[in-house]
């Protein structure tokens, strides 16, 4: 890598997500992924003593459509991941890619004042990030 450029998680996060709260049900999630083209949704605290939670595609294949259960019966918080895992806004590019890799992770919030701001994933990383590593 370059050692002179610094490219952090602020620099390339996707600022595109949606929150919902987590009693909406998968069904909602859904609805709103499809509506919203998103593939990620930020579960909203319930206080100031709450951890973050998300909800993945993957989480509603896995949990919802696997197991045959109908989405609009299961609430979000059921099939939710919490706490989350989450970066913040001034991580290096390069240590967002070596916690995804560490702990097989696909996507994370990047948070800033227990404010959700953003979302990396390796499309991120590799297409924003890398690049703009070696961009000239």
């Amino acid at each position: 890598m370059t050692g002179h450029r610094r490219i952090t998680a602020s620099d390339v996060m996707n600022t595109q997500f949606v929150e919902m709260d987590g009693l909406q049900t998968a069904m909602d999630a859904i609805t709103t992924m499809r509506s919203r083209n998103v593939d990620v949704i930020m579960v909203q605290r319930r206080d100031e003593h709450d951890a973050h939670g998300i909800l993945l595609l993957a989480d509603i294949a896995k949990k919802v459509l696997a197991r045959d259960r109908a989405p609009e019966r299961v609430n979000i918080y059921e099939i939710m991941s919490k706490p989350v895992v989450s970066v913040p806004p001034g991580m290096d590019v390069r240590y967002c890619a070596r916690l995804f890799d560490r702990f097989g992770l696909s996507v994370v919030p990047v948070i800033d004042d227990d404010k959700v701001i953003g979302i990396v994933r390796y499309h991120e990383l590799v297409l924003d990030g890398l690049f703009k590593l070696y961009e000239a």
